[in-house]
C-alpha cells in the first residue's frame, strides 16, 4: 500500500495557477493571512500577491482502473 501524497491547488492574485503544493504549506499561508481559500472542492487557494516567476511544470498521471 503506498501513500499518495496530497497536494492543494494554487493561484496567484491575477488567477494564474501556479505550482500546487503540500497541505501544511497551504495551512501555513492560511494561518498568516497570505491567501484565502478560493474552491473546496478541488480545494485551491488564491494568494494575496501577483506572482511574476513561472511555476514548474506538471505532470497530471491518470490510472485506468
Amino acid at each position: 500500500m503506498s501513500i499518495e501524497p496530497n497536494y492543494v491547488l494554487v493561484l496567484d492574485a491575477n488567477r494564474k495557477p501556479l505550482t500546487p503544493c503540500k497541505p501544511s504549506l497551504a495551512r501555513k499561508l492560511l494561518k498568516v493571512g497570505k491567501c484565502k481559500v478560493f474552491q473546496l472542492y478541488p480545494f485551491t487557494i488564491i494568494l494575496k500577491k501577483e506572482v511574476v516567476e513561472d511555476p514548474q511544470p506538471v505532470t497530471l498521471k491518470i490510472d485506468p482502473d
